[in-house]
């Protein structure tokens, strides 16, 4: 009895080598299983569930034939495709998840997070991701041509690329798009739990940490951009392992 966890896919059109290894995901490691969690940016860009691209087509179809199967999928949005709506999701029989969101997994509470909101440093992305939130900017957003959408997701990615062109130049990409330790501390005190996953980092690791006196675990899923990474968490352990 097993529920796995996943994020930071980046799947689009660019990258159909992962988009086949997540198909095959879905058809072999995840069947059976007690659940699945996307932990945000299944797709690389998101702009509406009215985007016809083939990626959106195969994967939807993909979580429906899992769901279907018995294994119900659960999903966060993340920095990329947080436009992902009701409509898609409905279609891929998936449940989107409010971010952050606690859950039990085998008589253990856990938070769940994308891990965006844990990087505050980076005051700059933190603005934008207040804005996008904002559910007037969305509604505003959405009501725009496909075109429109798709030409603002561009100019997006080469802002977010120039962005952490900038950081690097200045020596600070390491640290600032990381989580703050003091953040993440804040956060375990916030919800009164001892363990916590989340993407959005790409840095897949266990840490073991004291938050005000508990002893806490911070699981970091890895991205899919060479292979997959898939964290298995079952009664006893949790094990981070990658799917090639």
């Amino acid at each position: 009895m097993t529920t796995l966890f996943i994020s930071d896919l980046h799947l689009d059109g660019e990258r159909p080598a992962i988009t086949d290894l997540f198909e095959r995901f879905l058809r072999e490691d995840a069947r059976g299983a007690d659940a699945l969690y996307i932990l945000g940016d299944l797709f690389e860009a998101w702009v509406g569930d009215d985007d016809p691209s083939e990626t959106g087509a195969r994967v939807r179809s993909g979580l429906r034939a899992l769901v279907d199967s018995g294994t119900p999928v659960s999903f966060m949005r993340g920095n990329r495709d947080f436009l992902l709506g009701a409509d898609y999701a409905h279609r891929a029989g998936i449940t989107i998840l409010p971010d952050p969101a606690v859950v039990v997994l085998y008589g253990r509470p856990t938070l769940l997070m994308h891990g965006d909101l844990l990087c505050t440093d980076d005051t700059s992305y933190q603005a934008f991701r207040a804005q996008t939130r904002n559910p007037q900017w969305q509604a505003q957003f959405l009501s725009q041509p496909l075109a429109a959408r798709l030409a603002f997701a561009q100019q997006a990615r080469a802002a977010s690329k120039a962005h952490q062109s900038g950081l690097q130049a200045k020596g600070t990409m390491e640290s600032i798009t990381d989580v703050a330790p003091a953040t993440v501390e804040a956060t375990f005190a916030r919800y009164g739990i001892e363990r916590m996953i989340h993407g959005h980092t790409h840095r897949p690791a266990v840490h073991a940490l004291d938050a005000q006196g508990r002893a806490c675990e911070r699981i970091v899923l890895g991205d899919w951009y060479d292979q997959g990474s898939v964290l298995r968490v079952d009664a006893d352990q949790c094990h981070l392992q990658r799917v090639d």
